[in-house]
């Protein structure tokens, strides 16, 4: 998979860009706050239609376009899928309601139209047709951060390569909503618990689908990322990743020792009818106490995941650049595990990828990136980069949502 046009209109601090995407390795050089980053979102965005960076749609249309009763950004992209060559076009349209609208966008209301071969279709037709992995500092915060980071994590990997993954996401979150409404309304004002069976049905078929698919993600994910991490810590440190399901289809049995953190637990030959029909049996179980919480306590939305290294929880305990080099990792694992599923190397997306490893690890690092069919890495130093790479690597100097490209390389911006 490859990306070969790319066209921006009033994404972040971009008015206009539009430019032909080489094959190979991209260097995007400049400072800080320039447009390197959003460039890279906008890539990301065309594979999971929602942002990892902004917390809502508003904010990716330009800040000056935005002050418009009528705003709209735009995202084109050409791509190879194999032999096939693709269009898709992704349309952020900020209406104000006519309710206080004005600087902040307070009134209006955002939606979002997506195109594929020009024609419109709903976003979860379009989410895996393109295909992205994302590498931003901030992603540290899916090792040290909140649970519901890790979960989001796995949702953006597995919606791109899981045919079924959306939908279920989008069912499951639906009626995990409708749920805990009828669960707060029958703890205050008391009802027919029986009320609850249709939503239990949803949460279950869903749910179940969800667990069924991290279960078998993360341990492949796990073996490919274990052996990155192997190379890039010279041997050094072994990685884990443990999956931790709030509703665990492999409980420990009454009168057993509960296994320690680092050790490993194969859940993959569970089925997913028996993680349909345990997962059903603990919501009856569990039902009055979750009428008096007015919650639903087990599910996917409660599930955790955690990194080790050496058997040293890196979430709690791992320095810096463990947890920056675990990440690396797992991304790398994400390109493979990304081509296996689907069939199409990922566009690989790095930002600062650098910054804070030592000569050895950007050795390294350097030299698995050059096996990707298509990387695009952003920097402020050139000087982290070998003179062999950046030789080799196309170069895009980003200055203020402006594009100067290396003689030689085609494109445009404006």
């Amino acid at each position: 998979m490859r990306l070969t046009h790319l066209s921006l209109t009033n994404f972040r601090n971009f008015t206009r860009l539009d430019l032909d995407v080489p094959q190979g390795s991209i260097l995007l050089v400049g400072d800080n706050a320039q447009g390197k980053t959003s460039l890279l979102e906008a890539i990301y965005y065309l594979a999971t239609l929602v942002s990892f960076h902004a917390s809502s749609d508003r904010q990716l249309i330009n800040f000056i376009e935005a002050r418009q009763p009528l705003a709209v950004a735009r995202i084109v992209a050409d791509f190879s899928r194999g032999a096939n060559r693709h269009n898709l076009e992704v349309r952020l349209i900020q209406e104000n309601n006519g309710q206080n609208g004005g600087l902040n966008g307070n009134g209006a209301h955002v939606r979002k139209e997506v195109l594929l071969d020009g024609v419109k279709c709903k976003a979860s037709m379009a989410v895996g047709q393109f295909n992205a992995v994302l590498f931003l500092p901030q992603m540290l915060g899916v090792i040290e951060g909140a649970p519901e980071e890790r979960r989001r994590y796995l949702n953006l990997a597995l919606a791109q390569v899981i045919a079924h993954y959306p939908a279920a996401l989008s069912e499951y979150t639906k009626a995990l909503t409708q749920r805990n409404a009828l669960l707060k309304l029958l703890s205050e004002r008391q009802g027919d618990p029986a009320q609850l069976d249709f939503w239990d049905e949803q949460i279950v078929s869903n749910g179940a689908q969800l667990i069924y698919a991290r279960i078998h993600a993360v341990q492949e994910l796990e073996r490919l990322a274990a052996r990155t991490h192997r190379e890039l810590t010279r041997g050094a440190e072994v990685l884990r990743l443990n999956y931790q399901p709030s509703y665990d289809p492999f409980p420990v049995q009454p009168g057993q020792y509960t296994l320690p953190l680092d050790a490993p637990l194969d859940r993959t030959g569970l089925a997913l009818d028996n993680i349909r029909g345990g997962f059903a049996e603990s919501l009856k179980k569990l039902r009055q106490e979750e009428i008096a919480r007015g919650v639903t306590t087990i599910g996917p939305h409660r599930d955790e995941l955690r990194f080790l290294a050496n058997g040293v929880d890196l979430g709690i305990y791992g320095s810096r650049g463990q947890v920056r080099t675990a990440m690396l990792s797992l991304k790398i694992a994400e390109v493979g595990w990304m081509h296996h599923k689907s069939g199409q190397w990922p566009v690989l997306l790095l930002d600062e990828v650098l910054a804070e490893l030592d000569g050895n690890r950007r050795q390294d690092l350097l030299e698995r990136l050059t096996q990707s069919e298509q990387v695009l890495l952003t920097t402020t130093d050139l000087d982290l980069f070998s003179p062999e790479f950046v030789e080799r690597a196309a170069m895009w100097h980003v200055h203020e949502g402006r594009l100067d490209l290396k003689p030689g390389r085609s494109g445009s911006s404006g």
